[in-house]
């Protein structure tokens, strides 16, 4: 059996709401092992990302994960934050240092953490119980190197984290090969493929190119020509999609986490196909 879980983002907009709540109600009989809800760069979504966060527990039988930042903010209004999470039941949070508003370099706020170690450390003070972390096969797009990262992870671990999810990723060579290099180090917490099947092709490779994801030419050509035709594209992103799951469920993969960009149809269909 392969664990699920999926993600969302806060809705901007009523219309974004009702197809959020679609999309979650949509998802759900595949029983996810939790949902997580996102914070915009720069915390910008914190209130709404809190709200939906607390309408899935009220409303809901999924297990949430509250993404948390320490980007733009203090110690303290985090520390608040963590608070807030723990009074309306939150018990898994994912910890990221986040992005700059102005996606540029980053820099810590005068009075907040430094960095993602900080934050893991003080969740686990917190008495979090579960502590989900970003993890990059690629290379974070700031890090020296490959082996700088996976040192960087134990050093998220020896903090408190117990769970980590990729960046997305369209090779499974690369998730491979990453694996080797992180057992190698010693690292056994769970590391979660992160899959982002979506028909907005040219949208992927905007965020891939930021993030440094590879998107492969055999993936691209599959996309060519196909600008008009939603129907093809949705065809191919399944095809795809189901074709990397399969890949990582042979080479003994037990969880897949879904960046769902709050679209579900595409996203059910490729897990409901892998039962």
């Amino acid at each position: 059996m392969v664990n699920l879980s999926f993600e969302f983002s806060p809705p901007k907009t009523e219309e974004s709401e009702k197809k959020l709540w679609s999309s979650i109600k949509h998802l759900a009989p595949l029983n996810p092992k939790f949902v997580s809800v996102t914070y915009g760069s720069g915390g910008s979504t914190r209130n709404r990302t809190h709200k939906c966060v607390e309408k899935i527990i009220n409303e809901t039988n999924l297990k949430p994960a509250a993404h948390l930042t320490c980007v733009s903010s203090s110690k303290m209004e985090v520390d608040q934050v963590i608070a807030n999470y723990h009074e309306i039941g939150v018990r898994h949070i994912v910890a990221l240092r986040g992005d700059m508003p102005n996606m540029g370099t980053f820099e810590p706020h005068p009075e907040g953490y430094s960095d993602s170690v900080e934050l893991v450390k003080t969740l686990h003070n917190f008495g979090v119980s579960e502590i989900t972390v970003a993890t990059y096969p690629e290379k974070h797009p700031e890090s020296k190197s490959i082996d700088d990262d996976i040192e960087f992870l134990k050093r998220k671990i020896n903090a408190g984290a117990n769970r980590a999810i990729t960046q997305f990723v369209f090779d499974a060579e690369i998730l491979l090969r990453f694996r080797d290099k992180t057992e190698a180090a010693g690292i056994n917490i769970p590391i979660i493929p992160g899959i982002m099947p979506t028909t907005n092709f040219k949208n992927v490779k905007n965020m891939a190119q930021k993030c440094g994801a590879t998107i492969p030419n055999w993936l691209e050509k599959k996309y060519e020509g196909l600008d008009d035709n939603h129907k093809a594209r949705r065809e191919v992103a399944k095809e795809v999609g189901l074709d990397f799951c399969e890949k990582l469920i042979s080479n003994d993969y037990i969880n897949l986490h879904f960046y769902t960009l709050n679209q579900a149809d595409l996203t059910y269909d490729i897990c409901n196909s892998l039962y």
